[in-house]
């Protein structure tokens, strides 16, 4: 069933996202998808115990915390994309990342479980968008007061990933020929 549902127009999602889907590279999104999950898998399965818990400020997430906040944000975007994509036009809530991380305790569990759990969400989230034909695509839902369609949940998904992963390469040295 899958359908390639092209990029979303900027009215389809709130004005905060569309830096994520910017970082989306043009074609397939869930070839994007599919790609991502080799990428980040295989950016952070090498990375030792110290380096995934160090942070750059003593304020900043570890590495545990952000691949953590990764697969919250995603379960919560596929979920919009589910309840959009089906035609649910109930408003959706926003979530406090913050809340999440804190209470997702990611700092005490393995980059390997981690991992496992990123890569599950991962092939749940395009299990779902390839059931998406080509109306359910392009149905809008409100999303914390705001419109947003099913494929900017996908788009919005990918470069949530991008942006974090941009962050890892950027401010942590991760993938970058030395690690911190």
């Amino acid at each position: 069933m899958a359908h390639r549902p092209g990029r979303p127009a900027p009215d389809e999602y709130a004005p905060f996202y569309a830096g994520y889907v910017a970082r989306v590279p043009d074609g397939d999104i869930l070839e994007i998808l599919q790609a991502q999950l080799a990428t980040t898998k295989g950016l952070l399965a090498p990375l030792s115990r110290e380096q995934t818990r160090a942070r750059p400020t003593p304020e900043d997430w570890n590495i545990l915390e952000v691949l953590g906040h990764i697969t919250d944000g995603e379960q919560v975007f596929a979920y919009r994309a589910l309840r959009i994509g089906r035609g649910d036009l109930t408003p959706l809530a926003g979530f406090e990342q913050d809340d999440y991380v804190r209470a997702a305790r990611s700092a005490e569990r393995t980059i390997e479980d981690l991992l496992e759990a990123y890569a599950a969400q991962r092939r749940a989230t395009i299990a779902t968008l390839r059931s998406f034909d080509a109306e359910a695509w392009l149905r809008s839902g409100t999303v914390s007061g705001n419109p947003c369609s099913a494929r900017s949940c996908a788009y919005i998904a990918a470069g949530h990933e991008l942006h974090h992963i941009a962050d890892l390469h950027e401010r942590y040295g991760i993938g970058l020929g030395h690690t911190s």
